[in-house]
């Protein structure tokens, strides 16, 4: 069996258990239409007559200010911007926003952003094989973000921190 033909089964795997789980009362599901994106990891979902906000678990996407946040938020929005998707929450972070796996078209929507290398894995909040393998992938093919020279691959993590950390003027 290939390599491509192998990820494709195993993303086809982690669907079908996601909805296993979620069927099973395990995982709490939001469905609805993508209306607006945020950036290069979050949007907003109509669900129903109600708008909430969405983050994509296990990716963390460049800031806005930082190299290839732009590209980032294009990338997210040819994926999901005024499609129907399906978020398996996760968590509820401190913004409100519904933390979950997202699918459109079922297919997995941070997968593919950090397969192209328009996103980290978010290490501090996940360490899936599948995700790790994928950034591993793309920053050895220098896809995407991993094409930029190592000084303005900053993890938007540690661009966030040094952020904070900057004296007001």
């Amino acid at each position: 069996m290939s390599r491509a033909r192998a990820r494709a089964s195993l993303a086809a795997a982690l669907v079908l258990a996601a909805a296993a789980l979620a069927a099973a009362g395990g995982t709490r599901v939001l469905e609805g239409r993508v209306v607006a994106i945020r950036d290069g990891d979050s949007f907003e979902l109509r669900v129903g007559k109600r708008r909430v906000g969405v983050r994509i678990h296990g990716i963390d996407a460049p800031e806005r200010g930082q190299a290839w946040a732009e590209r980032s938020k294009q990338a997210l929005a040819r994926r999901v911007a005024g499609r129907d998707v399906r978020v398996l929450e996760v968590d509820v972070d401190r913004y409100g926003r519904h933390v979950g796996e997202v699918y459109a078209d079922g297919v997995c929507v941070g997968c593919e952003l950090v397969r192209e290398g328009h996103a980290w894995v978010y290490r501090r909040y996940t360490h899936d094989p599948v995700l790790l393998d994928l950034e591993a992938q793309a920053r050895a093919a220098r896809r995407g973000l991993w094409s930029l020279p190592a000084a303005q691959r900053t993890p938007p993590w540690e661009w966030r921190a040094s952020a904070r950390a900057r004296p007001l003027p």
